[in-house]
């Protein structure tokens, strides 16, 4: 049965802040969180990016709720061994209720140790040994890795969860979301895309869970709540390659001035009318995801978690 998860937007909000947001929306009836993993945010108006692992040991200390990274990239800024050892942290943390969502990353956080970025083809491959390794030391035991892209020397994590982390795989292309249906646990995507579903599930992924965040932007006032969009998160209409090549938030804001208003219209749900929000969310449960996860960006938490409490979520049970 599909559900409907909160999503905690780090690159907007200071872990404080994404703490109550995860409280709150537990209470308003969400059944799940979803976290970005970022050093930076896509651009300086976001204004923040604090380090997801600690933010999540605070989220298993606030709330029940089962928590996803969105997505974690184990290849360039942070060794798979040590993302390795974050990730079975946060699922005892956790109580079990935690999963690794990893992907190939982008430009704008992995260059950060003057690393080079490499083409597409070589990030998924960098992802495939980077899943391997992480499996392996969550397994237990002392290994050793001499890989194509990876070392690890007489490595060994020693506090494990119960049951190995469950590890989902970004994709927002067809040769990405195939690696994803052959080595993931599961699926993480941000578009209401059946063709890419279906890629997942006919490549190997069968009935894996299908996760996609989204955002919107309640508001008593419509155009305020379009505005607000549209100032903020502009860059998730930039097309191509964009979003993974850019390397700067300077370059995403100069890039998402670009985008015009109309264009935000089309692709946020703005306003107080639950109808809309309603469609917005079944256009990705109609494609076929199993879990999907809302961003609250305007400042009326208020009106958001009252009005998807009330309207909304019982809609969509």
């Amino acid at each position: 049965m599909a559900s409907i998860g909160y999503f905690l937007a780090s690159e907007q909000f200071d872990p404080k802040q994404l703490v109550d947001q995860a409280r709150r929306a537990e209470q308003a009836g969400f059944e799940r969180l979803w976290i970005s993993d970022h050093f930076h945010p896509w651009h300086d108006a976001q204004g923040h990016s604090p380090f997801v692992w600690g933010t999540i040991g605070a989220l298993s200390e606030a709330t029940d709720l089962p928590v996803t990274t969105a997505v974690t990239c184990p290849t360039v800024r942070i060794h798979p061994a040590i993302i390795a050892q974050a990730a079975a942290t946060a699922a005892v943390q956790l109580d079990g209720r935690f999963v690794l969502g990893v992907g190939s990353g982008e430009a704008l956080n992995e260059h950060v140790l003057g690393d080079p970025w490499p083409e597409p083809a070589v990030r998924l491959d960098m992802l495939e040994e980077a899943v391997h390794l992480i499996r392996r030391l969550h397994r237990g035991g002392t290994i050793s890795h001499r890989g194509k892209h990876f070392r690890v020397q007489e490595a060994r994590i020693y506090t494990l969860p119960q049951r190995p982390v469950p590890i989902y795989v970004s994709g927002f292309g067809p040769q990405a979301t195939e690696l994803a249906a052959r080595i993931g646990d599961g699926y993480c995507t941000v578009a209401p895309d059946r063709q890419l579903v279906d890629t997942f599930r006919g490549a190997g992924g069968g009935t894996k869970p299908v996760q996609a965040g989204t955002k919107v932007s309640w508001d008593r006032d419509a155009e305020a709540g379009l505005e607000i969009a549209h100032r903020l998160w502009a860059n998730e209409l930039l097309p191509g390659q964009l979003n993974q090549t850019l390397p700067r938030p300077a370059d995403f804001e100069a890039a998402s001035s670009l985008i015009d208003k109309e264009s935000a219209r089309d692709h946020f749900a703005c306003g107080p009318d639950p109808e809309r929000h309603i469609a917005h969310l079944r256009g990705y449960l109609d494609a076929g995801v199993d879990e999907v996860y809302v961003q609250q960006i305007g400042p009326d938490l208020d009106g958001f978690f009252a009005a998807y409490e009330k309207d909304i979520l019982p809609a969509l049970a």
